[in-house]
Parts: structure tokens; C-alpha cells; sequence
């Protein structure tokens, strides 16, 4: 039987930044998703795998340098993008939602013909845009942080989170706390590019999930591990699967299905859980870090549920159940 050939995209370890330096923690959380779906892939005998590679990540994955494609600094990242998914049957893009990076990569499979094994670009459009994210969550009723415009926003006291509309994580946000430090901070922003929404006390967890047409299906739920620098939260570490009993996130998990059909594939939900509600932070389309711990959390092989979407109804047996820490900021990163 023909085995379906699948350009893997994970753009920072895989030539987008190229003609410039790498970041180190992207970097590092890169290549830790990267690893993972390759392992998943690889246990999938009906699949061949490729990838691009930034050149100067060729020493952290050796065993790969046969199925893949080098960008080196002479090449146009974006254009190799389209050359080679124009090669194979299916492509599946990690990427930032900034700068529309995400939603672009999803246009070009989208107009190639070839099969997408994530949420189209409609549903990135909304999703990697949180004013767009928190209007859709409004209109179908699910709870969520109150969110501005900063260019509509006049400073009162309290504890307040600058955050640009289409950053990743704590990508370019700001806590502030006084008059002063706000105006600091915001002098030099494009104020029509960021949103201003309260700093909620509470705890930080997010959902793995996998959705089709409306539908949802819950992985499980992570506890997410900040450290507050500079007035700037950086995540320090995840516990995939944090708890046993998921089952006070199902009605949620339903209502966003509801409310944003679009979605397909893995996704993350992030929320900030208070004494008597749970807040919809943003929801994330695309793999993100909690995924490295669901295999060795939860026994189930995550990348072959997703290629199960393209049938049916995902394949979903665990064989275990228990809680895995991911650390991100160090200089290991292990699942143990």
C-alpha cells in the first residue's frame, strides 16, 4: 500500500529563522515538539516522514538527515516551504501565529491541493488573534478575561497585562502595575496592535484536546509553571495530565468546539482557573509544548489520533494515567 508522504514545518528549528540568529528558548521548545511527532509518526508504518531542517540544528537530530531538507541561510525559508509541499501528500506546520506566520503556511498547503494536518487558515485567522479570539468567546457565552483594545484603554489602578493581538505565550507582554511603568511601557508600542486585560490572580492550566467539525475530544488538562522576570512571565515548565479527573473541563471543551468549528487537529486551550470560574485565556491551533508529555503521560500516540480525524473519529485507548513535568526554560528538557 502507497504510505502517505508528510512534510513536517516546525519553523524555528526548521529554517525560519535563517538569516538571523536563533532563539534559544524557541529553539529548545521547537525542537522538543519536533522530537515528539517524529517519534509519533515514526510508529505509524503507513506514513513516510520529512522535514525541514535549519542547518545549524542538524547536530540535534542526526538520525533524521535522510528525510530531510536543509535550509541553510542562502535559501528563502518561505519559498522552500512552498517548493516542497508541492513534493508530498500532506503537511503539518508548527509555527508562531505572529506575524500571520501560521496562517500563511496553512494558506499555501490549502492551495496546493494538499492535505493540512491541523486547523485551516479560517480558523487561525480567528484563533491567533486574541481581540478576534475573545469576541468569538463572547458571543457563544463562555467565560473569558475581560479584554481591551489598548488604543481604547485609559489606565485605573490595579494590575494590568499588555499583550500584543497575535503573540505566542508571553511573547512581548507586560504586567504593569502603576501609572508611570504604563506609560513607560507604552509609548513605544503600536498601541492599535495590542489588547490590555486585567492580571487575574489564579491558577494557569491549559487543555490538550483534538477537535473536528464541532466536535472535541479531551487529552487531558496541564498545569503551566511561570516565573515572573523583569515584569514579564516566562514559562518555566509544564505537568501534562496534572490531574486524574478531567471531567469538570468537558462542558468546556464542548462549547468551544461549538463556538469554533473551524478547528481540526490538536489544539491547546490555555485557561486561568480562579476559586469560582475557569477563564478561556486563548486557544492555541497548533501542537504545543504540553504535547511532549502525552505519550508517556497518557500511552496514547497523539500524532496517529490526529491522522485518524481524516477518517473518522479518533482512535483514543489510554493505557495509563499519570502526570509527566516538562521543563522549558532549562538548559535539559526532559520528560521524567
Amino acid at each position: 500500500m502507497k504510505k502517505l508522504k508528510i512534510l513536517v514545518f516546525e519553523y524555528i528549528t526548521g529554517g525560519g529563522f535563517n538569516k538571523s540568529d536563533l532563539p534559544e528558548s524557541l529553539a529548545r521548545e521547537g525542537l522538543l515538539m519536533l522530537r515528539s511527532l517524529l517519534d509519533g509518526l515514526s510508529k505509524i508504518t503507513s506514513v513516510e516522514v520529512f522535514i525541514m531542517l535549519d542547518s545549524r540544528m542538524v547536530e540535534n537530530l542526526p538520525h533524521q538527515l535522510k528525510n530531510s531538507h536543509i535550509i541553510d541561510s542562502e535559501k528563502n525559508c518561505h519559498q522552500e516551504f512552498t517548493r516542497l509541499t508541492a513534493l508530498y501528500d500532506a503537511v503539518w506546520p508548527i509555527a508562531p501565529e505572529s506575524g500571520s506566520i501560521l496562517q500563511t503556511l496553512c494558506e499555501e498547503a490549502e492551495r496546493s491541493g494538499k492535505i493540512l494536518l491541523t486547523s485551516p487558515a479560517s480558523a487561525v485567522a480567528v484563533a491567533g488573534d486574541k481581540w478576534l479570539t475573545y469576541g468569538r468567546l463572547k458571543e457563544h457565552s463562555i467565560a473569558t478575561v475581560p479584554t481591551q483594545r489598548l488604543a481604547d484603554f485609559g489606565f485605573t489602578s490595579g494590575e494590568w497585562l499588555i499583550k500584543p493581538f497575535d503573540g505566542v505565550g508571553c511573547e512581548d507582554s507586560y504586567l504593569v502595575t502603576d501609572h508611570d511603568a504604563f506609560a513607560t511601557i507604552t509609548a513605544n508600542l503600536d498601541k492599535g496592535k495590542y489588547l490590555v486585560q486585567p492580571h487575574i490572580p489564579g491558577e494557569k492550566t491549559s487543555l490538550s484536546c483534538l477537535f473536528k467539525q464541532g466536535r472535541g475530544w479531551l487529552l487531558c488538562a496541564n498545569r503551566q509553571h511561570f516565573d515572573l522576570i523583569n515584569k514579564q512571565y516566562r514559562l518555566a515548565g509544564i505537568t501534562v495530565n496534572f490531574t486524574p479527573d478531567i471531567s469538570q473541563y468537558r462542558h468546556l471543551l464542548n462549547e468551544v468546539a461549538k463556538a469554533m468549528p473551524e478547528l481540526w487537529g490538536y489544539v491547546g486551550i490555555d485557561l486561568i482557573e480562579t476559586s469560582d470560574q475557569i477563564l478561556v485565556l486563548e486557544i492555541n491551533p497548533r501542537l504545543t509544548s504540553s504535547y511532549v508529555g502525552l505519550n508517556e503521560a497518557l500511552g496514547v500516540n497523539c500524532a496517529e489520533a490526529v491522522l485518524g480525524l481524516l477518517a473518522g473519529d479518533p482512535l483514543l485507548q489510554p493505557t495509563r494515567n499519570q502526570p509527566i513535568y516538562i521543563t522549558i526554560t532549562g538548559k535539559e528538557n526532559d520528560a521524567n
